[in-house]
């Protein structure tokens, strides 16, 4: 049996979704760009770390986060009001003074999920009002396939769901707050994890975090 549609309004364009679906799916279907890092249309569960696709919705008095709200007939949807900019702009300057920005020499110039936020939405890559807390942590190049660099990691989680998907489950959140980290179990090299060497974590990663060699 076909999934029932229902109609909503995002920036006062009308559009048509399935039943269930997600704002954020609904919207980028539709071509209307909401930025996002953490979210995975396949999860059950939106992880909403990023908070860069929260929107306004009319009658809610909260912001609401695009990746784990679904859609509602007749729902009113705005993505791009003074207040959705302002705390969407802190929330990724948060994110970019913790980033190691060195895109001329990253593998992924040109197509980071960063980059690409930042150019629709007219943000600069380096934060003016925060200073730099970038952390010196050591590269994982163990692995024959792919490097891992901790200090252009976002912490999205996409590579430790995609490895989880794989089967193999060896990718991790470790510790808390700042010093969260994404880390092999144990905290052992790639190459000794017991990795699989799919490179899933790779596919998904929407920075320079994990690249192939």
């Amino acid at each position: 049996m076909a999934q029932a549609k229902v109609k909503l309004t995002i920036n006062g364009q009308e559009v048509e979704a399935k039943s269930g679906d997600m704002i954020l799916w609904a919207a980028l279907d539709a071509g209307i760009f909401i930025p996002n890092l953490c979210a995975i249309r396949d999860k059950d569960h939106p992880q909403t770390g990023c908070r860069l696709c929260l929107v306004e919705i009319e009658g809610y008095d909260k912001l609401i986060t695009a990746c784990s709200e679904p859609v509602i007939k007749g729902m009113v949807v705005k993505t791009n009001t003074e207040r959705v900019d302002r705390i969407r702009h802190t929330a990724f300057e948060l994110l970019m003074s913790n980033h190691n920005i060195d895109c001329k020499n990253c593998v992924q110039n040109g197509s980071c999920a960063l980059q690409e936020t930042a150019s629709k939405l007219k943000y600069k890559l380096k934060p003016e009002r925060l200073p730099s807390i970038v952390r010196s942590l050591p590269i994982d190049d163990s692995h024959p396939l792919f490097t891992y660099d901790p200090n252009k990691c976002v912490l999205c989680g996409k590579c430790v769901w995609a490895c989880e998907q794989s089967g193999a489950g060896e990718l991790q959140f470790a510790f808390r707050g700042i010093d969260t980290v994404i880390s092999t179990l144990g905290g052992v090299p790639l190459v000794q994890s017991g990795c699989k060497g799919c490179a899933d974590c790779v596919t998904v990663c929407p920075v320079g975090a994990l690249v192939l060699r």
